[in-house]
C-alpha cells in the first residue's frame, strides 16, 4: 500500500464524520474540513459520543477515547489539505456540488495524492474527468453508520489506476471494512438495488396498497430484513433517496427509476425522515 499517514475528509456531516472516526480509530492523522466551524463542532461531538458507547461496550479501550480524537483536527480551510495523502469527499448527493469539490482539491492536493469519493450513486469516471488525476480519482462508498458498517464499495473510473485500486483495497482492509469491488455504473450495485426497492414501497403506501408500517412489517417477518424499507430510507433521508433516484434515472434512461410523487411531495414539505423528525414515520416524541 502507498504510504498514506494523513487523511483529508471533506465534510463532517454523518458520513464525513463517521469517515473521519474509522481512520483515526485506525492510527490515521485527519484533517476533517467543512464550510462552517458549527458543522466541524457537532461532527466532533458525533465522533465523541460514538466513541464512549464503543468505549462503554467494551470494543475499545477507555482510555484509548482521547488519543483517537487528538488524531482529528478540524479546519474550514481547504488548503490545509496539501498535507494529505489522501483525501476524501463526502458532501451532499449532488454532481454540481461535488465537481466543485473535486477541482479545488485537485489543485491542492499533491500530484500523488489519491482522491475518493463516497458517493452513493454518482459516477466515478464523471468526477474523475473534473480532474488532471484521473488516474487516482475512486469511489470509496461507506456504509451508515461508517464505525458500524463492513462493508466499502470500492468503485473503479473508467481511468482509474490498477495501482490506485489496490491501495484504496488495502485501505479498507486495514480500517477493519470489507471492500468489495464494484464497476462504475449509476447507483453501483447497492443503490442500484435498495432505491427502486424503497421506491416501490413509496408507491404502495401512495396508491394505498398498505400503510408504511404494514409494508415494514412484511419485509421484516417475511424477508427478515432488520428494518423495513420505509424505516431505512427515513434513516437514509428522503431527499438523499429522490437525488439516488434522479442520479439512476438520468443515467440509465429507464423510466422505472422516476422518483415516486409521494417521495418528491414530503421531501418538498421537508418530512426527509429522521434528521427532520418526520418522514414516513413522526420522530418528535
Amino acid at each position: 500500500m502507498a504510504n498514506i499517514e494523513c487523511v483529508g475528509v471533506v465534510g463532517a456531516g454523518t458520513m464525513g464524520s463517521g469517515i473521519a472516526h474509522v481512520f483515526a480509530k485506525s492510527g490515521f492523522s485527519v484533517l476533517m474540513v467543512d464550510i462552517d466551524e458549527r458543522f466541524l463542532e457537532r461532527g466532533l461531538g458525533v465522533i465523541r459520543v460514538n466513541l464512549g458507547r464503543e468505549a462503554a461496550k467494551g470494543k475499545i479501550a477507555e482510555s484509548a477515547v482521547e488519543p483517537i480524537l487528538a488524531r482529528i483536527k478540524t479546519t474550514t480551510d481547504r488548503g490545509a489539505l496539501s498535507v494529505a495523502d489522501f483525501a476524501i469527499e463526502a458532501a451532499s448527493e449532488r454532481f454540481e456540488i461535488k465537481r466543485e469539490i473535486f477541482q479545488a482539491l485537485d489543485g491542492i492536493l499533491r500530484p500523488e495524492a489519491i482522491l475518493a469519493t463516497n458517493t452513493s450513486s454518482i459516477s466515478i469516471t464523471k468526477l474523475g474527468a473534473q480532474t488532471k488525476r484521473p488516474a487516482q480519482v475512486i469511489g470509496m462508498h461507506f456504509f451508515n453508520p461508517v464505525p458500524v458498517m463492513a462493508l466499502v464499495e470500492v468503485i473503479r473510473g473508467l481511468a482509474t489506476s490498477e495501482a490506485c485500486y489496490k491501495t484504496v483495497h488495502e485501505l479498507a482492509v486495514k480500517l477493519g471494512k470489507t471492500p468489495v469491488e464494484v464497476n462504475d455504473a449509476p447507483g453501483f450495485v447497492s443503490n442500484r438495488v435498495l432505491m427502486p426497492l424503497i421506491n416501490e414501497a413509496a408507491y404502495a403506501v401512495m396508491e394505498g396498497v398498505a400503510t408504511a408500517e404494514a409494508v415494514d412489517e412484511v419485509f421484516k417477518l417475511g424477508m427478515a430484513h432488520p428494518m423495513g424499507p420505509l424505516t431505512l430510507a427515513d434513516f437514509i433521508g428522503l431527499d438523499v433517496c429522490v437525488d439516488i433516484m434522479r442520479v439512476m434515472q438520468e443515467g440509465l434512461g429507464d423510466p422505472k427509476y422516476r422518483p415516486c410523487p409521494l417521495l418528491l411531495k414530503m421531501v418538498d414539505a421537508g418530512w426527509l425522515g429522521r434528521k427532520s423528525g418526520r418522514g414516513f414515520y413522526n420522530y418528535a416524541k
